[in-house]
């Protein structure tokens, strides 16, 4: 029998705040009224006033940790606009535009470019196929990108050539976590990474998640990574946001708590259930604004 030993207090590394801009959207018309991912019930009732006060929850949360934060209007008939993750994806102040795979959600694309450009962003149209951050996680130099169920292999050639980075292909094989944000979570910034080789930066991730391949190939570059539990997995537990010290969490991820706390980051909860009924989370409601 093993037995589970917490870190002594003196071999917990002390993590550092790098504080962030983002892009929120108040979940004003939020509804689940068509269904594109296995969390969404349109038969079961959703609350919007509820939706709205847990996001502000999460807004607030974010202002009181020093971060900024850009709001995108909503649009009545466009209930997934919440989620501004999947809206692009943000290096360097050049916007990536999403490109939906659903027809419900295609009209937000150009919804996001609009305000990308008017806000001093450097747009670039998208040709493939791709949901933004959603299935973009930028890990040092390289972008890690999930291929499965929505983002094209094309859409990750053309990140590639847009922002001239590696990018790591990683096929996701349980449609519970559709896209790369719900099964794997990037927890510190680490700057000047090589390509190749083993990467000393903190992730975490859902093995389950992903193939044979793409686990190896995630062991391989991130050998220090934490390994979440299924029972977190499935209450959207890595759809966290890091600041590389302050960890958003769901509050039932009471492991990955656990886990983050033996590795020296500060898990902050924050519940977004009414929001899961459309299959998102904390990291499905921000977009980072890398400029």
């Amino acid at each position: 029998m093993s037995t589970h030993l917490r870190p002594a207090a003196s071999t917990i590394p002390e993590r550092n705040q790098h504080l962030r801009r983002y892009l929120m959207c108040r979940p004003e018309f939020f509804t689940v009224s068509y269904k594109i991912n296995p969390w969404m019930e349109p038969s079961v009732p959703t609350d919007t006033a509820l939706a709205v006060r847990q996001w502000q929850t999460l807004y607030d949360t974010y202002l009181a940790l020093g971060h900024e934060v850009e709001l995108i209007d909503p649009i009545d008939g466009l209930p997934d606009m919440v989620y501004t993750a999947n809206g692009g994806f943000v290096i360097d102040g050049v916007a990536y535009g999403a490109k939906f795979r659903y027809r419900e959600r295609e009209p937000e694309g150009p919804e996001f470019m609009r305000w990308f450009a008017d806000n001093g962003f450097e747009v670039r149209e998208p040709l493939a196929v791709n949901e933004g951050e959603g299935d973009f996680l930028l890990v040092g130099d390289a972008i890690l990108a999930g291929r499965g169920f929505r983002s094209s292999d094309d859409s990750h050639r053309e990140a590639a050539a847009v922002f001239d980075r590696e990018v790591v292909s990683l096929t996701l094989v349980n449609p519970n976590y559709y896209h790369l944000d719900t099964a794997l979570s990037v927890l510190d910034p680490v700057e000047g990474l090589s390509n190749g080789g083993p990467q000393h930066a903190n992730i975490a991730y859902l093995a389950e998640a992903f193939d044979a391949k793409s686990l190896a190939t995630l062991e391989d570059r991130f050998p220090d990574a934490i390994v979440v539990s299924s029972e977190d997995g499935a209450v959207f537990g890595l759809n966290s946001a890091s600041d590389g010290k302050n960890v958003i969490i769901s509050p039932r991820a009471k492991g990955f708590e656990r886990q983050l706390r033996e590795r020296g980051y500060t898990p902050v909860s924050v519940d977004l259930s009414e929001l899961l009924l459309g299959g998102g989370g904390i990291k499905c409601c921000t977009l980072e604004l890398r400029k």
